[in-house]
């Protein structure tokens, strides 16, 4: 079989970065790249892309275009394009999206279900 690599993203093409010293609890909402660095739970709506940092925490039911995990993350994710959990990425928790790429390594915990996943109305 073959070993699966996936590029990492370029912090520098994200428009908002949760420092590791952030905690923040309660709804996120964004429509640009955003990174998770620090612990975020409760729920997150996006239109863009969501990356968690290899030492972020979060707690929460995602919806997004692209969920990229190197993190962990406790909660169900539905992406409109695609889900990846990176080696150092861990998700407990159901994964609904037309693409889902795992590397050896990652901890995944939960169903996954290959189709599109509809976003709520914002």
């Amino acid at each position: 079989m073959t070993e699966v690599q996936i590029s990492a993203v370029d912090e520098e093409l994200i428009d908002t970065i949760l420092a590791a010293d952030v905690e923040f609890s309660g709804s996120l909402s964004f429509k640009k790249p955003l990174m998770i660095k620090g612990r975020m739970s409760g729920i997150i709506r996006s239109e863009s892309e969501l990356y968690v940092d290899e030492k972020a925490v979060v707690e929460a039911d995602i919806q997004a275009s692209i969920v990229s995990v190197k993190g962990s993350v406790k909660g169900d994710i539905a992406a409109k394009e695609r889900v990846e959990l990176f080696a150092t990425g861990a998700v407990e928790g159901d994964v609904t999206a037309p693409k889902v790429t795992m590397e050896t390594g990652c901890r995944f915990n939960g169903a996954c279900r290959m189709a599109p996943a509809p976003l709520d109305a914002r």
